[in-house]
């Protein structure tokens, strides 16, 4: 097979099983193993040259390494250290100590079991990490202590790389070997990060002097490798290299640059690197290890977790914490396959075991994390009465609220929205997930208190019941579904405005039951637009004019105006055939009263009903099937001529 076809079918094939992965929200890391095991010489036995993708490959777990040094910061570790350097080192030598005692009871050497250890220990990053962001628990109590054991899995990562080759060595000369690795790890890098600091930002001022993307890309191509070679040649890891490269560009001003430059390398070749670890599954010798894997999958989840909760409860954190860290980590991760790569002269067998367990814990992660929540309060007491006070402080903030709004969030739009309605005299509560924040805006005298608006038991207590309206001012459409789900069940008349980042969900949203949509994108298109006109001489009339019909056309709330006597002393003829905004009284013996909107069919006449008006309840856009009745206030939008003939139709006798 030439290079060619070797790379066209990777890519493929790689493709197809991500985009699978993804439409059920599972990592597209298990879909690159997917790929190597069906194409590898086990299964359909596509690629003849493997040598070459694993040479690809290699420089996958590079890129990887280098992304993990350029996140490396001295001030982030010295901030989360008692996490850090106190549940992550704990749980990295705890577990690694137990699955060697538990390789060395089942026959296999301690050097084995050690390296063995270290492959177990790791979490994944990239999906707890995810999961976190999409949960918006990264500043909650547990999502600081996952991050932080994440964290020192990542630095652990380093000594190991040089470690465990040692280990595989014959026992009479592994003392002296290890010392070897060692005492080379700690002059390489005592070299390069004492010359280093010094060169790589003079270096980098004259390449960015050139002002060329290309030269700059090229750069950090030849630094990352370059220094990856050097540490080669001292007969220690490339990845080790890597890593050095990162954290030197890390205390530069080019980190953000050099992150987006070489992301596009590393995700397709940590992609090739995961196809080659899917290649080494043989489906045919598991099938008569069934049970071993299961057995080393069923240790990996329940050491891990036993470990992970225990040393998180005697640091301090709560039971339900706790137990909710041991849940999150108790699976395995993408370094797993990196450092199990590293061992060598290991039997075949215990590396298919090793390898699918790994798989199989990654694969079952989400799921876990998924029921997590409902584990801790079925078996957690203390969460329920937590959960309660919880509720009864947020109850007892919106206690002497009215009329009020909620705020979905409390960040800068938030925080700039409170401000608005406080000049208007209008009362609100805001709830958010930012412990921090919330602490201090409330000690400022702002009115929010700490609460997940996802849950239905919160935003009852922030005074649903009470509520004139919802606002979503997190640009998270997940998040703003479930507030609407919990409002259509609760208060289906409560108008609910949402922000979202783009227009690719306004319908989505508005079916849900928004009121109101505002998409980030288009108001700052507005308000770049009318600045650049003004500037460029348009009438400041005229730019308001222009952005007044593009929002009216984007926002049903917006669209049309009710006349008055004053607007018709400054008619132009322009203003007199815009829409306008007309209430229809329906008194007894109206036509519409017993008809459909669909019946009565007013957009035949270029009418349109905005609203209607029931017992005092206004419904915004009401649906074609909605039967009219007695009383009801019909809100019509449409040009004079249309609004006079849709009044006719529904009150005709």
């Amino acid at each position: 097979m030439s290079a060619l076809s070797l790379v066209l079918l990777l890519l493929g094939a790689s493709v197809v099983a991500v985009v699978i992965f993804r439409r059920f929200n599972l990592p597209p890391v298990l879909g690159y193993l997917l790929v190597g095991s069906l194409i590898g010489p086990h299964a359909l036995n596509l690629m003849n040259e493997m040598h070459r993708a694993e040479y690809l490959a290699e420089f996958g777990v590079v890129f990887l390494m280098f992304s993990i040094g350029l996140e490396f910061s001295l001030p982030k570790l010295y901030a989360m250290k008692r996490i850090v350097f106190g549940l992550g080192l704990l749980q990295v030598v705890v577990t690694m100590v137990l699955m060697t005692l538990l390789v060395m009871a089942l026959g296999i050497n301690w050097q084995l079991g050690i390296a063995l250890g270290g492959v177990f220990a790791m979490s994944s990053t990239a999906v707890l990490t995810k999961l976190l962001v999409e949960r918006m628990q990264l500043d909650s109590a547990h999502g600081r202590e996952i991050m932080g054991v994440l964290l020192f899995q990542d630095l652990a990562v380093v000594p190991l790389l040089v470690v465990i080759p040692a280990l595989t060595q014959p026992p009479e000369k592994l003392a002296i070997l290890l010392g070897i690795a060692l005492l080379k790890a700690v002059v390489v890098l005592a070299v390069i990060l004492v010359f280093g600091q010094k060169l790589m930002r003079k270096w980098f001022h004259f390449v960015a002097r050139a002002k060329s993307s290309e030269v700059f890309v090229l750069n950090v191509l030849l630094i990352t490798l370059g220094l990856a070679t050097v540490t080669e040649l001292a007969g220690l890891s490339l990845a080790l290299g890597a890593f050095v490269a990162g954290m030197l560009i890390s205390e530069t001003e080019y980190r953000l640059q050099v992150e987006e430059d070489i992301k596009p390398f590393r995700d397709v070749l940590m992609g090739l690197f995961f196809v080659t670890i899917g290649v080494k599954l043989d489906m045919q010798l598991l099938v008569g290890l069934w049970w071993q894997v299961l057995l080393v999958l069923v240790a990996l989840l329940v050491i891990k977790s036993v470990v992970v909760g225990l040393l998180s409860w005697r640091l301090g954190s709560t039971p339900g914490n706790s137990i909710r860290s041991a849940l999150w980590l108790c699976a395995g991760g993408e370094f797993g396959f990196v450092l199990l790569g590293e061992i060598t002269r290991m039997p075949k067998e215990i590396e298919q075991v090793a390898l699918t367990a790994l798989v199989l814990s990654m694969l079952i992660a989400p799921f876990i994390v998924q029921y997590s929540e409902k584990l801790v309060m079925r078996f957690v007491a203390s969460e329920w009465l937590m959960r309660s006070m919880h509720l009864t402080k947020i109850a007892a903030q919106s206690m002497g609220t009215e009329k009020h709004a909620i705020l979905c969030g409390f960040g800068r739009n938030g925080q700039y929205l409170a401000r608005f309605l406080g000049q208007e005299g209008v009362n609100y509560i805001a709830l958010d997930l930012d412990p921090d924040r919330v602490r201090e805006a409330a000690a400022g005298g702002e009115n929010v208190v700490f609460g997940d608006v996802g849950r239905k038991e919160t935003l009852v207590a922030a005074g649903l019941m009470r509520a004139s309206v919802v606002i979503v001012t997190v640009s998270d459409t997940l998040l703003a579904e479930k507030v609407l789900h919990h409002v259509q069940s609760l208060r289906p008349d409560l108008p609910v405005v949402v922000r979202t980042a783009d227009e690719r969900d306004m319908d989505r949203l508005r079916h849900a039951g928004a009121a109101e949509v505002v998409p980030e994108a288009l108001e700052a298109s507005l308000m770049l637009a009318s600045h650049a006109l003004v500037l460029l001489g348009i009438p400041i009339n005229r730019v308001l004019k222009r952005i007044r019909q593009t929002r009216s056309e984007r926002y049903s709330l917006l669209r049309g105006f009710y006349r008055g006597l004053s607007d018709r002393e400054h008619d132009d003829d322009d203003d007199h055939h815009e829409p306008r905004l007309h209430s229809i009284l329906l008194v007894a013996g109206s036509a519409a009263i017993g008809q459909t909107l669909d019946d009565v069919d007013l957009d035949e006449l270029g009418c349109e009903v905005s609203a209607i008006r029931r017992r005092g309840i206004r419904a915004v856009e009401p649906a074609p099937e909605t039967r009219l009745e007695l009383g009801d206030v019909v809100v019509v939008l449409g040009n004079p001529e249309a609004v006079s003939a849709a009044e006719e139709r529904l009150l005709q006798k």
